[in-house]
């Protein structure tokens, strides 16, 4: 199995847009990632592309793969639309890294783009609310947020965690993101300002949740022997991992932990020969501050239960432990849904090559990336080294 590495990263800013197309979203990322590619790549070495969107918006067509791929001139490309809601990012990413690792390609593209601000409020909370199960919960009326709020107020009853401890996840990503240059929401919040937010889904405030927003990512993947002609400093994808999961939370034997997750991290430690404790830092799928929370103990983090105490100690801050969303997250980044996977991917590369700017931490080896779909019906699972094996 051959070895697949991250050569180039890219992205659109992350907001709302109303004078970009998803073509247009899609061409500044991938020529960004085309960009940040030490030495010279053509286009047309790319063998095949992998593109996540759930299509929600911009008058996106039944060919949204394929379009984006050829406004950027991959004529004859292959391209394949990857649909998997929120997880499609991730989904699109492991598709090309399993293609380089069975040598059906040298180079692939792995990218998303969405567009969610050109709809109504309640065609948006429609398209967010199909992305889990629809027959018994979001057509009884439960929202996408409800289903968090849930998971939330389960987990602060079992665990005993508080409603300043979900705010200190807001807390912590609106810093990070508000010095990240391509972030949807680039300013800080306090703690009293994230505790006393406009109510949306009780125990969750609007602090507790992430923006949709309009964007596109690109990652541009190769096997060693291409890879070691186009850089010095290469970022190694060492273990992917994918699940898929009870779509409806009402199935599922708890309400605070996502088995997929567990399912999808497993497999990723495995491939890359490593555990929770070898993660110097990662870019979590915090869509509502109880996700990042569940995350940190599905992921192997801290222990079950433990993860409100984890993100108060400061653990996940970003002289911490284990920075969690430098980036700054779903949260304040912004959640342009196809393009969110791979979105966390570029700031990784960017951390273990020393290219993060402001928010830029020393002495980085290894990062994880997770995303989710839905509640947790899919999520895909990357660890990355930086370096040659």
């Amino acid at each position: 199995m051959r070895e697949v590495y991250v050569v180039g990263a890219g992205q659109s800013d992350f907001g709302a847009f109303p004078d970009e197309s998803y073509r247009s979203l899609f061409a500044t990322a991938f020529e960004a990632a085309l960009d940040s590619v030490d030495g010279e790549l053509d286009r047309t070495a790319i063998d095949e592309a992998f593109i996540g969107t759930l299509g929600v918006g911009g008058r996106q067509l039944g060919l949204s793969g394929p379009s984006v791929t050829e406004y950027v001139g991959l004529h004859g490309t292959s391209c394949t639309r990857v649909e998997n809601a929120c997880a499609a990012g991730g989904a699109a990413l492991r598709q090309a890294v399993g293609s380089i690792r069975a040598g059906m390609a040298d180079v692939a593209l792995a990218g998303g783009v969405e567009i969610m601000t050109d709809m109504s409020g309640d065609r948006t909370r429609y398209w967010l609310g199909v992305s889990g199960e629809t027959e018994w919960e979001r057509m009884a009326g439960t929202t996408f947020a409800g289903v968090y709020a849930q998971m939330a107020d389960a987990h602060m009853a079992e665990h005993g965690t508080t409603r300043e401890q979900l705010s200190r996840v807001a807390v912590k990503n609106h810093a990070n993101g508000a010095k990240n240059p391509h972030a949807h929401l680039r300013f800080e919040c306090s703690l009293d300002d994230a505790v006393n937010g406009t109510a949306v889904a009780a125990p969750l405030n609007l602090y507790d949740c992430c923006p949709t927003s309009d964007g596109a990512s690109a990652v541009l993947l190769a096997s060693r022997a291409v890879a070691e002609g186009l850089t010095d400093d290469p970022v190694q994808v060492t273990g992917s991992g994918q699940a898929s999961g009870r779509v409806g939370l009402f199935q599922r034997p708890s309400l605070t932990s996502v088995p997929a997750t567990k399912a999808a991290a497993r497999q990723a430690y495995d491939d890359a020969g490593v555990g929770p404790a070898d993660i110097d830092f990662a870019e979590v799928h915090d869509c509502f501050s109880i996700a990042e929370l569940i995350a940190y103990e599905d992921l192997g983090f801290c222990e079950t239960g433990e993860a409100g105490a984890y993100v108060e100690s400061g653990a996940t801050d970003p002289d911490g432990e284990r920075p969690v969303n430098l980036s700054g997250g779903l949260k304040s980044k912004g959640h342009p849904i196809g393009a969110t996977g791979t979105g966390q991917t570029v700031e990784v590369f960017k951390q273990l090559r020393g290219e993060a700017g402001d928010r830029q931490v020393a002495g980085l080896e290894r990062g994880l990336t997770h995303n989710v779909g839905g509640s947790g019906g899919a999520v895909a699972v990357h660890v990355y080294e930086g370096g040659w094996a």
